[in-house]
């Protein structure tokens, strides 16, 4: 059944259509989806309204089983959101809450294949996913929200404190640093770390012995797993509800207007090593203090 919350903009075709995901239905029983927005792979408000209409398309079909998503940018799996579209439709976050929902509980199995940067949104996004397998040489994952002012408002901090502990999400959300594939296999933020030329293959092998298997008892056994270690939309909400309040505030417009100046949403060392430079960014009050501690 289709979910209201993604016909909000049916009538605007150019939103409704799915143009930056390039879908692979060659495989019975299995979907290759790959996120191919230039040039760093942002999102924006249509991507999350494509992703609600592709996971439609992903039920009305009821011979899917397996879904896998990838990157066409091998240093880019999503860079993360463009803060100032998102504000110009704040309605947004509620369409993803939805979509991370129906995502996480749908019979279809999701498996996210990572290569390249994975921050903010696309870190929740692959929090979402049933697996993560990513390349231990150009997977790096974080959200760095608190080190522009803001807070995780899609997710991240409902999904690491259940993969990682308490102690662990900490470090993540409140560093809003850069961790490699060894760290996250390591902290349980995903399935595993694989040299980058074993990657395909082996999720190749994971996707298609999955496919093999009946739909029904997939579904069976992804439902009694979700009984534990999933959030719930009041709880995704509660983040959703923070993020929009703090970018008003003016510490957090400080910052934003340094990282405008550094390369933002462009291929840049910025946006490569967004991690690294969040502490040059300095406190809030610096630009009326000349930097004095």
């Amino acid at each position: 059944m289709a979910n209201p919350m993604y016909e909000v903009h049916a009538n605007d075709a150019s939103e409704a259509s799915v143009t930056q995901f390039n879908i692979d239905r060659a495989h019975p029983g299995r979907w290759t989806i790959s996120f191919n927005n230039p040039p760093i792979n942002m999102f924006v408000p249509s991507t999350i309204v494509e992703l609600g209409a592709l996971m439609t398309d992903i039920e009305a079909d009821p011979s899917v089983k397996v879904v896998m998503f990838e990157s066409a940018n091998p240093d880019f799996f999503v860079a993360h959101l463009d803060v100032a579209k998102a504000a110009e439709r704040p309605e947004v976050l509620g369409l993803w809450r939805e979509f991370v929902l129906h995502l996480s509980s749908t019979s279809v199995v999701s498996v996210a294949k990572i290569r390249g940067r994975t921050r903010g949104i696309g870190n929740e996004f692959v929090l979402a996913c049933d697996m993560r397998f990513a390349s231990r040489q150009t997977a790096l994952f974080g959200n760095p929200e608190v080190g522009v002012g803001l807070v995780p408002g899609g997710g991240a901090m409902e999904w690491l404190p259940r993969l990682v502990g308490r102690s662990r999400a900490l470090e993540i959300v409140l560093s809003g640093d850069d961790f490699d594939a060894d760290i996250a296999e390591r902290y349980g933020w995903i399935n595993r770390a694989l040299d980058d030329d074993g990657l395909d293959s082996f999720v190749e092998t994971l996707v298609r012995r999955l496919a093999s298997f009946d739909h029904e008892t997939l579904a069976a056994a992804k439902a009694q797993v979700n009984r534990f270690g999933t959030p719930t939309a009041t709880e995704l909400q509660s983040s959703i509800d923070l993020f929009f309040p703090l970018l008003a505030l003016p510490g957090a417009q400080a910052r934003r207007a340094k990282v405008r100046d550094m390369g933002y949403g462009v291929r840049s060392d910025f946006e490569l090593n967004f991690g690294r430079y969040l502490p040059s960014l300095g406190r809030a009050d610096d630009d009326a203090t000349g930097q004095e501690r």
